[in-house]
């Protein structure tokens, strides 16, 4: 198989190629993986409509989204859902149809800027529409990190979506990242992001025969877990991609009482 597109095109596209690489490799998870590349093509499009000029760089990133924008895209989302959708987000996509501009916006609105952000059928609605918006803003490097907890997006604040271990001399370097912009900040290996537990032995790691470059790494302190790919034992991987594959490690975590830090985009 030739790698030349994961160097040579955007992102989006390299995540397309991977979920439907995946979706045949893997029958447990051809299903999720069918519904998430039609996600990833339609996400792709609204990335490459993004044009934002320069901005200050102390400007607030969670404000800068475009929530106009995405309340007129929420429709065409309805319409993939409803046709392609498993059939709980189906009959949740049906309601949007006959929905104004502005209940669109304020539904977006209300997720975005929640406190905590809640997981559920109006959370899967925005993250859809937003990530595109947030992941390019940060690559047109109008913003600058922030200070804020090390367990959080130094962007935008959000929870962190899993871990990513990158290649780092003879060993591995722990990155974060983003449940909604995709930016990744280091982390430490041996350190629990949900609740800080760092010791080694309440920090157990379980992985499963046929996924090997993804693993779960739980804590017994708080009960929570996140998955991590590890790119030094699958250097095709793409992170995003290969976490929503494995979710059979996920049914597994659940089944052992564990709880996700943050679900991902198609609510594993």
């Amino acid at each position: 198989m030739s790698t030349t597109w994961l160097h040579s095109r955007t992102p989006w596209t390299a995540r397309v190629h991977r979920a439907e690489e995946l979706a045949e490799r893997n029958p447990w998870s051809k299903q999720v993986l069918g519904f998430y590349s039609l996600l990833l093509a339609f996400q792709k499009t609204i990335y490459e409509r993004v044009t934002v000029g320069p901005a200050s760089k102390s400007a607030e990133f969670l404000p800068s989204l475009d929530l106009d924008r995405a309340a007129r895209e929420l429709p065409e989302l309805a319409e993939i859902v409803s046709a392609y959708g498993p059939v709980t987000l189906a009959k949740n996509a049906a309601r949007w149809h006959g929905s104004s501009f502005q209940q669109n916006r304020d539904l977006l609105e209300q997720w975005l800027f929640a406190a905590e952000i809640p997981d559920g059928t109006g959370a899967f609605f925005a993250r859809v529409l937003l990530q595109p918006q947030a992941e390019r803003l940060v690559e047109l490097g109008n913003f600058l990190p922030q200070r804020m907890a090390e367990n959080r997006c130094p962007y935008c604040g959000s929870r962190p979506q899993l871990a990513v271990l990158r290649p780092e001399g003879d060993g591995a370097k722990r990155m974060l990242l983003c449940s909604l912009c995709s930016s990744e900040w280091a982390f430490r290996r041996i350190l629990c992001p949900e609740c800080g537990e760092e010791n080694h032995e309440k920090l157990p790691r379980y992985s499963a025969v046929g996924i090997p470059a993804v693993r779960v790494e739980a804590c017994e302190t708080c009960r929570h877990y996140q998955k991590s790919v590890d790119l030094t034992l699958d250097g095709l991987a793409v992170p995003v991609v290969d976490e929503i594959a494995a979710a059979p490690l996920d049914l597994w975590a659940a089944e052992h009482d564990y709880r996700k830090i943050q679900a991902n985009i198609v609510g594993f």
